[in-house]
């Protein structure tokens, strides 16, 4: 069974940083992408940073510049690591793992607040 877990939420002010973690059990990362997907209030699941399984990493415009990933396959984990937040980027955030021939799976989400 596949469980994916979210951590590393909070409550910051303008201009400082996160990271949030993605970890998984019963899969393995090294043949998966792994996707940042967030939901702000009253607005729509939106994709923030993709890592592929070749490693190559892909963000949204919004992001880019200021949120990078970190991938270790060793221990299933992928990091997003947030800089320069602002209060446009609260919202919460999920995971989400696509395994070379296994379904889709998604992690419960973490909150992330940015207050001015």
């Amino acid at each position: 069974q596949v469980q994916l877990v979210e951590s590393g939420g909070g409550e910051v002010k303008t201009g400082e940083s996160l990271k949030l973690s993605c970890t998984a059990s019963g899969t393995f990362f090294g043949v998966a992408d792994v996707t940042w997907y967030r939901q702000g209030p009253g607005k729509q699941r939106e994709l923030v940073a993709r890592g592929d399984k070749s490693g190559a990493s892909d963000f949204a415009d919004f992001v880019k510049g200021r949120f990078t990933l970190a991938r270790d396959n060793s221990i299933n984990k992928v990091d997003l690591l947030m800089n320069n937040l602002t209060p446009e980027d609260t919202g919460t955030y999920y995971c989400r793992v696509d395994p070379l021939g296994e379904p889709t799976y998604w992690g419960q989400g973490t909150q992330v607040t940015v207050s001015s």
